[in-house]
């Protein structure tokens, strides 16, 4: 028992010192340079007005914003004329019929890039919100850092039930079991971790690795361009966003419930060891604290109440790093438990080759 309180303890000091390399955006640089703001949009009706008013709000000088309308079936195309137009900053692109072997957001991502003049390119997501000086405070950490990628993890808004329990498993998996030091310092590919909704790129480094016609069939597109940026030299540089970025994931439980289903297993690489063995560390070290709290109160012994303790408290760590709510972090048992299932049913549905389906498309 004291060797297992002690690997709990121990998780919370590795947490607490890699959350230290965390960089995080507070200081500004002023450019002449054009930054391009490039969001491809499917059936986004719900966004359209939200998004539009939040980045003519950016106050970087020299800036286009270029939209791109995936073959919506909604308002979404008639709004984005509507509310840009007389703004000769924005542009507002029709996308073209998906070609066989590609995602939709990735092509997408591509044509836009196709219309962008700018030296920088700042890929947003449509359920994303942005403060007025995030394009300022990025280019700081990309000229500190000399990256060819400055990427985030947003701030998170957790409405259902299903996002409370895994939506911010997407800050802890990170924050925990990625090296930030090792990622941020190096180009070892194997050291990455990125969020599609943003990701700023200098031109010359997009160019350099392929765009996203280098990943054009991937459903985990984010993370593999920035492995294909570290591969052509680029630094990655992952930065604490979650005061100026908020993405407004999912709406309702099915939403989340696809959103990890298509992800998880591709992100684990589509190896089923992989998927059994995290499964094994989460049921030991964030599932079988819970019991263990509860008999030591029955029991009265103080110490079986501690690794439920220090999860708790390297959860909160992560919690107020990320802009989390304050109480998240007295669900993590529970959330391991959907955390587990949900790694279960994506990889069975992939074994089972039953596709993933997203935006009314379905993929292998």
């Amino acid at each position: 028992m004291n060797y297992y309180i002690l690997i709990t303890l121990i998780f919370v000091l590795v947490t607490f010192i890699n959350l230290l390399f965390l960089p995080k955006l507070s200081s500004k640089l002023s450019s002449n340079d054009l930054v391009s703001v490039l969001v491809p949009m499917r059936n986004e009706e719900r966004n359209v007005r939200g998004l539009i008013a939040n980045i003519k709000k950016i106050t970087h000088s020299h800036v286009e914003f270029i939209i791109l309308d995936d073959g919506s079936t909604d308002r979404t195309k008639e709004l984005l004329y509507q509310l840009t137009t007389g703004d000769s900053r924005f542009k507002v692109v029709n996308g073209k019929p998906l070609p066989k072997g590609w995602v939709g957001k990735v092509h997408a991502c591509k044509e836009l890039s196709k219309h962008a003049g700018g030296t920088y390119y700042l890929f947003l997501d449509a359920d994303v919100r942005v403060s007025p000086s995030i394009i300022e405070k990025v280019l700081f950490q990309m000229k500190h850092y000399n990256a060819g990628l400055v990427t985030g993890f947003p701030q998170f808004p957790i409405p259902t039930l299903l996002s409370k329990m895994l939506v911010p498993f997407q800050h802890f998996l990170v924050y925990f079991h990625l090296p930030i030091g090792v990622a941020n310092h190096t180009t070892n590919k194997a050291f990455t971790a990125a969020h599609g909704a943003f990701m700023f790129f200098k031109k010359e480094a997009y160019e350099d690795c392929g765009g996203h016609e280098a990943v054009k069939s991937s459903l985990l597109e984010d993370v593999h361009i920035a492995r294909k940026v570290k591969e052509k030299g680029w630094k990655v540089t992952i930065v604490n966003n979650t005061y100026d970025v908020t993405c407004h994931m999912y709406d309702t439980n099915r939403e989340v419930w696809e959103g990890f289903l298509k992800n998880i297993y591709i992100g684990l690489g589509r190896n089923p060891i992989s998927v059994f063995l995290l499964s094994l560390f989460y049921f030991v070290f964030y599932i079988l604290p819970l019991p263990l709290f509860l008999y030591g109160l029955m029991a009265g012994e103080g110490s079986y109440c501690v690794p439920l303790v220090a999860i708790w408290v390297q959860t909160l760590l992560i919690d107020i790093t990320s802009n989390q709510s304050r109480w998240h972090f007295l669900i993590m048992p529970v959330a391991s438990i959907s955390f587990i299932i949900i790694m279960w049913a994506s990889m069975l549905r992939g074994m089972k080759k039953q596709g993933y389906a997203w935006k009314g498309r379905t993929y292998s």
